[in-house]
């Protein structure tokens, strides 16, 4: 399902670069009116289940594509088929996240979640070389010079639909559902052990218990409830604080401009032709795809999730800051300089260092945008939480999409000052996730309330040292280090913060 969203964003990049599509609708926004829409995915997966969702999201995706692609001319036809299939696809990034986090074992949630991600850039590679070949065999003047490559949304929301149907539903979603019998033959199944034994029955308990504590703290509550959940409850709150910011920085760290915008960026680095600018935008999504593919298989539960951010995000900042300064102080070529001896080997970095930056996103915001969210939130409330922070995701991307064309023009921040914008996102990027975000690889869904149960100023910097183990956030707040052991480098926040909640 990953690649889902990598085809509609890689493919609508090459579409409107392609002059029949300019010639015959007169479009050059890569966001054409339309914005995937998340917002509904909370109700479908809740009500019919992750992988009943799955099968009406690829229904409504299929739907829209057929009406974009036979507009014939028509704008408004365009605009429709393009906002239906964005309806599909947008529920991708809640279904899929959600469903790997949710059937995981937890020493290799991190990898399956990934996959998701990595999987986004298998759809981008396949995209902009389905594009650049158009380009090549096929003519300007004929409507198959889009039409063809766009054929790779049926192609891949056919493999899903087929493929739904050899996998199961989520434990957790089924005991949520009151189906605790199949959910327990289900977990079975994922872990490929007897129903009956201690590794299976510890994970079904933790689950229960949850959602047990879950309904007796929201017992009465309306239809809102859940809602309320998110911004009532402390733990709740910083959680919300961690999805939203994640989204924010990420979306505006530049990364999702350059794959949108990628053979606009080359122009500026001194790529020439059409054809050429294309190419260089397929090998940017190679690069994407095999350092994603790494990230996800080898680095994320290696080195955890958020050394893997610390070391992602410092690529992207070295990388768009180094093409900042190259473009302040290198002359535009599209001003009629032509670059050789120096600059021209300049050029050439500033070009590598836009793929390294693509490594560097891999590894890091990626990643973390869609792992982080599907793993941190409650199971009352996490298809609600996931797809609120989702929307926000889209909301930023659709604002950077809009912005970033002004951005470049010399009348407002120039192409120099766009760069230098990103690498200092980038660096806040840093600075945050150095102070509020916490380490969760290793731990079970069940088990990130008791790391939220912690003072929110420690959550991110000692939140996992101190709940190593079970019952550890419980013993933080009595003291009791006794009965449950806390290490050693953090037995000194105890009296200080016990002091400090007896004073409010």
């Amino acid at each position: 399902m990953g690649a889902s969203r990598g085809i509609d964003e890689g493919l609508i990049s090459g579409t409107v670069n392609q002059k029949s599509f300019i010639a015959e609708y007169h479009l050059d926004d890569p966001d054409m009116g339309t914005k995937e829409r998340a917002s509904s995915a909370f109700i479908v997966t809740d009500r019919i289940g992750r992988i009943w969702a799955t099968r009406e999201l690829c229904a409504i995706w299929m739907v829209g594509i057929a009406i974009f692609m036979t507009a014939d001319g028509r704008i408004g036809q365009v605009y429709a088929g393009r906002f239906i299939a964005g309806i599909g696809i947008g529920q991708t990034t809640v279904v899929a996240p959600t469903y790997l986090a949710e059937i995981s074992p937890r020493a290799i949630r991190g990898l399956c979640t990934c996959a998701f991600s990595g999987s986004v850039y298998l759809g981008i590679m396949l995209s902009y070389f389905a594009s650049w070949g158009s380009s090549i065999h096929l003519s300007n003047t004929s409507a198959k010079q889009w039409i063809v490559p766009t054929t790779l949304h049926f192609i891949f929301a056919g493999i899903i639909v087929i493929l739904s149907f050899t996998v199961y539903e989520s434990p957790r979603y089924l005991i949520k559902a009151n189906k605790q019998d199949q959910a327990a033959k289900t977990m079975a199944k994922l872990r490929n052990l007897p129903s009956d034994h201690p590794y299976v029955q510890t994970e079904m308990t933790d689950i229960q218990a949850q959602l047990e504590r879950e309904r007796e703290a929201t017992l009465g509550s309306h239809m809102f409830g859940p809602l309320k959940e998110l911004f009532i409850l402390p733990s709740n709150r910083y959680r919300v604080m961690i999805g939203l910011t994640s989204q924010l920085l990420s979306q505006w760290s530049g990364a999702n401009s350059i794959t949108i915008y990628a053979p606009r960026f080359f122009a500026l680095l001194g790529t020439t032709g059409q054809s050429e600018k294309l190419f260089a935008t397929a090998i940017f999504g190679v690069v994407k795809f095999v350092s994603s593919l790494v990230c996800a298989l080898i680095l994320v539960d290696f080195l955890g999730r958020k050394r893997a951010l610390g070391y992602g995000i410092t690529l992207q900042f070295v990388s768009m800051l180094y093409v900042a300064i190259y473009l302040a102080v290198v002359p535009s070529i599209q001003s009629g300089f032509i670059p050789d001896g120096h600059s021209k080997r300049a050029g050439t970095a500033a070009i590598v260092s836009i793929y390294v930056s693509g490594v560097g996103w891999a590894l890091g915001w990626n990643n973390i945008q869609y792992l982080i969210n599907a793993e941190i939130f409650p199971l009352r409330v996490r298809s609600l939480a996931t797809s609120m922070v989702m929307c926000f995701h889209f909301a930023n991307q659709y604002g950077n999409s809009k912005a970033v064309p002004t951005m470049l023009l010399d009348t407002a921040m120039r192409p120099y000052g766009t760069f230098f914008f990103f690498a200092m996102v980038t660096l806040i990027g840093l600075v945050w996730m150095w102070f509020f975000l916490p380490e969760t690889a290793g731990k079970s869904l069940e088990a990130m309330d008791e790391m939220f149960s912690l003072p929110w100023y420690i959550i991110g910097s000692k939140g996992a040292a101190i709940t190593a183990g079970s019952g550890h956030a419980e013993a933080y707040r009595s003291g009791d280090v006794e009965k449950n052991p806390i290490s050693s480098e953090c037995r000194e926040f105890i009296p200080r913060v016990k002091k400090e909640e007896g004073n409010q």
